[in-house]
């Protein structure tokens, strides 16, 4: 069947299909399952209403557009109107479907999620306040909730975390409470030259070596005329001592070479381990024998040397 002869049966026998055939397409039904009902319906062949169905965009809306063209030539014979043919829609069955698909998920979607109300957005930024002041409130009345930016992996937390004020907003304080601790829990140790652990015990340098080096970005040296002279500690005066700074003595030296040391606990006192025979203690930094062959002070923690 020529295209000619099927159109003039469409626009003469069968006016209506055009019509339905373009709301079967806006709904995306295949044609094959109502093939048998429009083939009795307007009495063509399964193979004639498939071709009628491809043709109908180009041959409705060009006989339209004819029309109106010839329409408006009659009126206006001078104006020359240039057809456009309508753009053939070219998605597949498939690419329909899934654009509705699409559509009925967004409805669901929508339809799941509401807006929620001005009423209800004020009544949870309330909500949410409130929360958060009382949260504030409660970290506030309870600081051993958090223990800080701790990078320390002593296994004797539980101990630290007892040391009564210990705990702090002020991370400088924190970490010279941890040095300190961990030469404190190690009173009673013998004095061992060049000792630097728990297991063997320590020497006056050792005993600092080993605390003060867990807690600081750039490590002290080994020995107490090293430490004296470190190029990153402060030299503090005698009566500007502050807890956690570093107190040498030349007791068999002389001149600026220190040969002992300990380190400030305040309210006059400090841990040292002095000599052979004797343990890890704290002093009196007033006794007679400590002001006689005291050599100075050194400040080591800062906030721009711990951890």
């Amino acid at each position: 069947m020529t295209v000619n002869r099927l159109t003039k049966i469409m626009d003469n026998k069968c006016p209506a299909l055009p019509g339905i055939v373009l709301w079967l397409r806006n709904r995306c039904v295949n044609y094959s399952s109502v093939m048998p009902t429009l083939s009795s319906l307007f009495r063509l062949s399964a193979k004639s209403l498939l071709l009628a169905a491809a043709l109908i965009p180009a041959t409705t809306l060009g006989a339209k557009t004819s029309t109106h063209t010839t329409r408006r030539s009659r009126s206006h014979k001078h104006v020359v109107h240039h057809h456009h043919p309508a753009p053939v829609d070219t998605l597949s069955y498939a690419a329909r479907l899934r654009m509705l698909n699409r559509a009925r998920l967004l409805n669901h979607y929508r339809a799941e999620h509401k807006k929620a109300s001005p009423k209800e957005i004020a009544a949870l930024a309330t909500s949410t306040r409130a929360q958060r002041a009382e949260n504030r409130r409660q970290v506030k009345a309870h600081p051993e909730w958090f223990r800080g930016p701790w990078k320390l992996g002593d296994s004797r937390w539980n101990a630290v975390e007892e040391h009564e004020g210990f705990l702090s907003h002020d991370h400088l304080h924190n970490m010279t409470e941890v040095a300190i601790h961990r030469m404190e829990v190690q009173l009673g140790k013998p004095y061992v030259w060049g000792g630097t652990t728990p297991e063997t015990g320590f020497d006056c340098s050792g005993l600092v070596f080993y605390a003060y080096n867990k807690v600081l970005t750039d490590k002290l040296p080994r020995t107490a005329n090293q430490m004296y002279h470190y190029r990153r500690a402060i030299k503090i005066a005698g009566d500007d001592l502050r807890r956690g700074d570093l107190l040498f003595f030349h007791v068999h030296s002389h001149g600026e070479y220190a040969d002992h040391m300990g380190v400030y606990l305040g309210h006059g006192q400090f841990i040292q381990s002095p000599r052979t025979g004797e343990a890890v203690q704290v002093s009196q930094l007033q006794d007679a024998f400590w002001q006689q062959h005291f050599l100075g002070a050194r400040r080591i923690l800062t906030n721009n040397t711990v951890l």
